[in-house]
């Protein structure tokens, strides 16, 4: 038996995972899995791994790190955030090192809080790691399952924003700033399988 099992794992062939987080039961929290809802929707390339992750996402960043040859070449999370200074439905990127404190427990490791796991993964492999943030309007106290309105309205931007990634198999790691006007409904990419 070898030594190392890790090394004996074979190289995923997932160009890209798409991982919404969050839970639908908590109002604009569930904007990262209605997200992964419409782009199941969605004609896909076979190559891209599109799930639901809730609040589990720190186990499958660990399990990254543990053995980086299973991952993907670029991960894109979806999540929702709360700044003081954006607007309800308003959609941006941000650097693994600029996921609000808020959201910090949802990355980091137990036994290492102060060490981000995105931003490892960033730093200390080839993964292209990517966070789109959607600015939530309310998030409950108790379960109240349901988007805002902004919010639900965002839900095709950020979906046409990664299919964008998609066609252009983009290998940048740059935050960049998305117009909120600049993708209405008639001009959302998706193709479901309905329309072919």
């Amino acid at each position: 038996m070898p030594n190392n099992i890790l090394s004996d794992i074979p190289v995923s062939r997932v160009e890209t995972a798409i991982y919404g987080c969050g839970n639908l039961l908590f109002g604009d929290d569930g904007v990262g899995p209605e997200v992964i809802n419409r782009l199941k929707e969605c004609e896909l390339p076979d190559d891209v791994l599109v799930e639901d992750v809730g609040t589990s996402i720190r186990d499958i960043l660990f399990d990254y790190l543990l053995a980086p040859q299973i991952a993907p070449r670029r991960i894109i999370i979806i999540d929702a955030v709360d700044y003081p200074d954006r607007k309800p439905g308003e959609v941006f990127e941000i650097t693994p090192r600029q996921v609000p404190a808020a959201k910090i427990h949802d990355f980091s490791l137990h036994q290492f809080p102060t060490v981000n796991m995105l931003a490892e993964l960033s730093e200390a492999t080839d993964i292209e790691i990517r966070v789109f943030a959607v600015q939530i309007q309310h998030i409950p106290d108790e379960v109240s399952p349901g988007l805002s309105v902004p919010v639900s309205q965002a839900v095709t931007q950020v979906c046409d924003m990664i299919l964008e990634i998609l066609n252009h198999a983009s290998t940048t790691n740059h935050p960049i700033s998305i117009d909120q006007q600049g993708v209405k409904d008639d001009d959302h990419q998706c193709t479901t399988t309905e329309e072919r």
